[in-house]
This record gives structure tokens, sequence and C-alpha cells, in this order.
């Protein structure tokens, strides 16, 4: 496959996680921990049981407030942000909002040299063009890895997240694509515009609108024989 896929891997305890990991990245090119679905006390175990892959990984540790998992107080949360950069994944996902409120933990991953993916999602709606450009303009002040998803109900919904692409500018590595069903092309257009890579399931989507990994590639492998 030429396009790179992404595989989240979002499961609830250490071992089923670095199980689920070697599968992954047995087909795929990278793989997305979603650390939030564990309890915090077992993160630190589960970075050590999987160090060796974790070059090939993108950690997220999303609050429920950004739509993940993590319960825990924010103060905590930024702790193992940090404890997961110490680990030097391929990604360290941060939220957008998380970085513009902590310019200490800013620092702190500056120091660490951290690869970070700057992300924005909308879980209800896809702004307007100026709104997303605007977004993409501040985001990038934070890195060259930015994500910006979207939530699309029309097919001008999926039209307008796409645009980005127009603009990012080339130092930027961009991903950008919209969830729900009228987004699911997207997760395929936007490899072919620009982006690095395109998130799948192993099985079960973990997000509206995710191809799992065996879909993408049946579609990938039609695109190859046209």
């Amino acid at each position: 496959m030429t396009t790179k896929v992404c595989v989240t891997i979002a499961a609830s305890n250490p071992t089923k996680v670095s199980s689920e990991l070697k599968r992954a990245l047995a087909k795929s090119d990278y793989a997305e921990l979603r650390l939030d679905f564990l309890k915090p006390s077992q993160i630190p175990f589960c970075l050590t049981l999987v160090r060796k892959h974790l070059k090939r990984c993108v950690c997220t540790l999303r609050p429920t407030t950004e739509g993940g998992k993590f319960s825990g107080n924010e103060n905590e949360r930024v702790s193992i942000l940090k404890l997961i950069s110490e680990f030097e994944p391929y990604l360290l996902d941060v939220e957008y909002n998380t970085l513009k409120k902590n310019k200490e933990l800013v620092r702190y991953l500056k120091s660490t040299k951290t690869r970070i993916l700057v992300s924005w999602h909308d879980f209800t709606k896809t702004p307007n063009e100026h709104i997303l450009r605007s977004m993409f303009k501040k985001m990038s002040r934070f890195s060259n890895n930015v994500k910006i998803v979207t939530t699309a109900k029309t097919i001008s919904d999926t039209i307008r997240i796409l645009s980005l692409y127009k603009i990012h500018a080339r130092n930027v590595n961009l991903i950008s694509f919209a969830m729900g069903d009228y987004g699911r092309m997207s997760r395929i257009l936007c490899t072919k515009l620009g982006s690095p890579y395109t998130y799948v399931s192993l099985g079960k989507p973990v997000a509206p609108g995710q191809f799992s990994l065996k879909e993408m590639k049946s579609i990938l492998s039609l695109e190859d024989k046209n």
C-alpha cells in the first residue's frame, strides 16, 4: 500500500494493548495508542511493555472534555503526558486547547524535543472555512504536525474540511478529515491530498465513520487495480 494507515488501539488493559499493537503493526505503518482507555495507574506499565514499538506509535491521552475516556484531573493528565514524552513516541497527540492553556507543558515538550501532533476536534459540526483556516494557523504555531477533525452532516461539510489542504504550508504535515457517515470518503481522500496517513480500526470503529484496516486495504487494493 502506498497510502499509509494508522490503526487505533483502544484496549482497556496493557496486555491487550500489547497484543493488539503487534497485530496492527504487522499489517500497517503506524498505530495510535488511545492510552485514555486505560486506568491512569496502568499507563506506565503499558508504556514499558510496548516500548520497542513506540517509534511507530501516536500516543493519545484524550480527556472526556475532548471526546476521550481520561476522567482524572488535568494536573494528573499533564504529568502523564510528560511521562509519555520521555518514552519518545513517533508522535504525542496533544489537544490545541491543552497547549494553549499550559505554557509550562509546551516548554517541557520542547525541552524533550517531543514530536507533537497538535489536534482539534469538533464533534458536532464542520465550522466555516474562515474558522478552519484560522484554527490551522493558530495550531501550526505549536507544531508542524497538525490534526483537524470535524463532523460532517452534508457532502459540503466534507468538501470544506478537505479544502484545508489547499492552503496548508508545505512544511506542515496536515491530517484533516471529517467524522460521521458523510465524512467517510474524507478518510480516504485526505491521503490523496497530502495527509501522511489515515486512521483505521482493527475491527469495530473507535470513531464515527472509521473504516477497519481490512476495509481500507480492500478499498486501496481496488484503487491500485484501476
